[in-house]
């Protein structure tokens, strides 16, 4: 049994509405940085599948999703950095209570 690019195309789908869910009711900062690594993730696998289906015989898509791999690590870096940072001023990391850093 061969897999077609619906299935890719369902996973994908439901990794991006999961993520969109937990960047809109999330309260804390790491898992709404969570759910946009998950919306990422969703479109990383995007990128593959339809490299592998419509041109099986380049690597633009695998490409593209090595260099998104790397931006999303770099990001996710940056965002914790952020987060810690955060972390050691007001000893808090939901975000309702970020209003506390204008003062």
């Amino acid at each position: 049994m061969e897999i077609t690019m619906e299935y890719y195309l369902v996973i994908s789908t439901i990794m991006f509405f999961a993520g969109i869910y937990g960047f809109m009711t999330r309260r804390n900062m790491l898992a709404v940085l969570i759910s946009i690594e998950l919306i990422l993730n969703s479109v990383d696998i995007n990128f593959v599948a339809f490299n592998r289906f419509l041109f099986p015989d380049q690597l633009e898509g695998f490409f593209f999703t090595l260099f998104a791999i790397g931006i999303s690590a770099c990001e996710t870096a940056v965002a914790i950095a952020i987060i810690i940072n955060i972390y050691r001023n007001i000893r808090n990391i939901q975000v309702k209570n970020l209003n506390k850093l204008k003062d």
